[in-house]
């Protein structure tokens, strides 16, 4: 399995916009190929991060442009542009 973390940072009073567009994004998000889980955290000043698991290294590199597309939907409530970065997973643990 592959994790994909990517920072971010919204704009000041952006954060409920953004929500909402991210909400109307859920089904595009979830339709990417080998999408096992997606995380969205964020804190009271609009920074935070989004992790997305993949089956494999391969599946998130392929999906790299749609998820880029993805982010310039948010570009509007977007402090600066995200840099995703890759990571295999070593532990996935769940009660």
């Amino acid at each position: 399995m592959f994790a994909r973390i990517t920072r971010f940072q919204l704009k000041p009073g952006a954060r409920d916009a953004a929500m909402t567009t991210m909400e109307s994004m859920k089904a595009d998000i979830m339709a990417l190929p080998g999408l096992k889980a997606f995380i969205n955290v964020m804190d009271d000043d609009g920074k935070g991060y989004v992790m997305s698991l993949v089956e494999s290294r391969e599946l998130s590199d392929a999906n790299a442009d749609k998820v880029t597309a993805l982010w310039t939907r948010m570009a509007d409530h977007l402090a600066e542009t995200p840099q995703p970065e890759g990571f295999d997973v070593r532990a996935h643990w769940t009660n």
